[in-house]
């Protein structure tokens, strides 16, 4: 449907979310908010992005190595810091049901854990690898990327069974996933 990029300075894109106005992308040492529809860049903040990015409404929340900082968007200030799950193995991220969902790429594993200590809540197998996390509409979605196919599917958020698969055309890789909250990913 679009591609946005390329941004300044950023050779890779790892992590996104979209505030309900503009979509965040992490490049590694920055995250970049650009307008969806005319993919112009809006504003910067100066900030470890490493892996996954999320919104809750109010914060960014951006994976860092081993950690995942909460950061207010106005200011770029980092004003709370977990560690992450996978201990620097951290794949996606994503908001819902008051709890960040974070994805773990070679383990194969989906963690719902507490934002405010990152206490694992619960855990999630997938049968492929995990490239990105997100709610759509109370469904949990998550994008997988092994050798050279790649899917985005809809799981039971409760046991991990797949209940739809949106197959990638061949060599087309998932890294992130975010949703528009309509009926775009």
């Amino acid at each position: 449907m679009r591609e946005y990029g390329p941004f300044d300075g950023a050779a890779s894109i790892h992590g996104v979310t979209h505030d309900g106005r503009r979509v965040w992308a992490a490049t590694g040492t920055r995250l970049v908010a650009f307008d969806p529809a005319s993919g112009e860049p809006a504003r910067t903040l100066d900030c470890a992005c490493d892996a996954g990015t999320a919104f809750d409404g109010t914060y960014l929340y951006q994976i860092a190595e081993t950690r995942i900082d909460k950061i207010d968007p106005r200011t770029g200030a980092v004003v709370a810091s977990i560690p992450a799950p996978g201990q620097g193995n951290d794949s996606g991220l994503t908001w819902a049901e008051g709890s960040l969902w974070v994805g773990q790429y070679r383990d194969r594993k989906i963690h719902q854990i507490d934002p405010d200590t990152g206490a694992i809540r619960r855990t999630i197998e997938s049968s492929r690898f995990v490239t990105g996390v997100t709610w759509v509409d109370g469904e949990l979605w998550h994008g997988t990327w092994e050798g050279e196919e790649s899917d985005i599917r809809r799981i039971d958020p409760q046991n991990g069974t797949v209940l739809e698969r949106l197959e990638m055309p061949r060599d087309t890789g998932v890294s992130g996933l975010e949703s528009d909250g309509g009926d775009l990913f």
